[in-house]
């Protein structure tokens, strides 16, 4: 094997310091990914990708790398993630505020805070993030805040929540026990910078899994197309619902890949004139609203010979094909 990019990355560990290295190699158009951390002399190596996929390996690599940087190493070469952004760039003092409120928190009263968010949320028939993110809710439960300006001076709160909610907020805040004050000055030199560090690798870890599942997911999808699977079965290979999967399928139909596999499957039980007539629903209404291809088609009543939720994925399956169509002729006009 050949490898083509190594970095060494360390870390201190009590008296000691730890090494590692980091390497990606080739061999016969196979990618390798690995890590190898030594500790007393002995090597210790573990395998992250093996694969023919260099976009799947630098998924891997980003969120892999993530996580050794959260638990404190460090690489020789910066610039390990390829990316020109600096996890430290945006929003400075609203990130160290963010990264101390979950170091150190007030557990009682942040359960408080998220009981007083799903009451509201359901008297006001809001989502509960809408009210406030937990972000805030740590927050407010880490620095105590007891006054309106107290509060305000967290980011998140602006006029608008304060007004809002501020008073409920400082209900269960007032009276308690703070061993901090404002304003949050002490916060930047409190926070340990190694402690910030590693925090910040954190928010990156979320992520990269995150667009790592994404990558995985859509892989399964493609993989299930060419492979000749229903609806059904990529839906049971890939975790996604079939709203989830019928959505995605709107965006590789877009992005260029062939569909028309899966879809005919699934609309072979569907009477050609229904779907004729769905088609001229989209001719004469357009396609931004399912609603009013629906009624048009089916009536007020709702469909027989299927639940609605089923009716409503078929509608999204022809409006696939639709959208197609209405692209290659503006195209060719």
């Amino acid at each position: 094997m050949e490898v083509i990019f190594m970095n060494r990355l360390s870390r201190i560990s009590g008296m000691d310091e730890e090494q590692a290295q980091l390497w990606i190699g080739e061999e016969e158009g196979s990618w390798h990914l690995g890590w190898s951390r030594y500790e007393e002399g002995d090597r210790e190596d573990v395998i992250w990708y093996e694969g023919s996929s260099w976009d799947e390996l630098l998924h891997v690599y980003r969120h892999q790398l993530a996580i050794q940087m959260k638990e404190g190493y460090r690489p020789l070469l910066q610039g390990l993630f390829h990316e020109n952004e600096d996890p430290k760039s945006r929003s400075y003092s609203g990130q160290r505020l963010q990264c101390y409120s979950e170091l150190v928190n007030n557990e009682e009263l942040y359960t408080d805070l998220c009981t007083w968010r799903r009451k509201r949320a359901a008297s006001d028939r809001k989502a509960p993030y809408f009210i406030a993110t937990n972000r805030l809710l740590r927050m407010i439960s880490a620095f105590v805040p007891q006054t309106m300006d107290e509060l305000m001076q967290l980011p998140g709160v602006g006029e608008s929540k304060a007004s809002e909610y501020g008073a409920e907020w400082l209900e269960l805040t007032n009276g308690l026990e703070r061993s901090t004050s404002f304003p949050l000055d002490w916060v930047y030199t409190a926070l340990k910078e190694q402690d910030y560090e590693n925090w910040l690798y954190k928010q990156r870890e979320q992520k990269y899994k995150q667009e790592l599942d994404r990558f995985t997911t859509r892989k399964q999808v493609l993989e299930g197309m060419r492979e000749g699977h229903t609806l059904e079965e990529i839906v049971n290979r890939s975790g996604l619902s079939r709203r989830e999967l019928i959505e995605l399928l709107e965006t590789l139909d877009l992005e260029g890949y062939d569909t028309d596999c899966l879809l005919d499957a699934e609309l072979a039980v569907m009477p050609e004139q229904e779907q004729e007539a769905v088609w001229s629903a989209y001719e004469e209404l357009g396609d931004t609203f399912l609603k009013p291809v629906l009624h048009k088609v089916y009536g007020e009543e709702k469909p027989g010979g299927g639940s609605l939720e089923q009716v409503y994925e078929r509608l999204r399956m022809i409006r696939i094909r639709f959208r197609r169509h209405t692209e290659t002729e503006q195209h060719a006009g």
